[in-house]
């Protein structure tokens, strides 16, 4: 049975909170990949962002349909969402647009399990943990070279 350990990604490049979205960008144009983990100063895992939160940048911004009752405004698309796109679309680093969800497993995983995952949540990627350390990382690009290579 296959693990992960066996098809991951062992050099894998990671950003900071603290990375432009410049930097960012130059990231992705330059390698082959969908999506980075967010480390902290010691190297921990914090969370991913993907070329999908980068996108987000150049999207328009929807302003959302309002009711008026009385002298109140209400926003029907609810004002958390109209602030949540705002700063998405203004951000400046990767810590105003990475999601602090992270889904990871283990490198002694078959890989099947890593597969079910990222269908299941959507995933194009899942870092690789051991130990609460980053070891890895492996990509649906990698589940599929693995049933290639059988």
């Amino acid at each position: 049975m296959q693990t992960v350990a066996d098809i991951m990604t062992t050099e894998v490049i990671t950003v900071k909170r603290e990375t432009t979205v410049r930097e960012l960008a130059e990231i992705f144009k330059e390698h082959p990949i969908g999506s980075l983990p967010v480390v902290d100063d010691g190297g921990a895992p914090t969370g991913i962002v993907t070329e999908s939160d980068l996108i987000e940048q150049g999207r328009s911004l929807h302003i959302p349909t309002v009711i008026s009752l009385f002298d109140w405004v209400i926003p029907l698309g609810g004002e958390k969402s109209l602030q949540r796109d705002l700063q998405r679309i203004t951000a400046q680093n990767v810590g105003e647009i990475y999601s602090r969800e992270l889904v990871c497993i283990a490198p002694d995983a078959p890989v099947s399990t890593a597969a079910d995952l990222m269908s299941s949540r959507r995933l194009n990627s899942l870092p690789v943990l051991q130990e609460g350390k980053l070891v890895g990382i492996v990509s649906r690009i990698d589940i599929i070279r693995s049933l290639i290579n059988r």
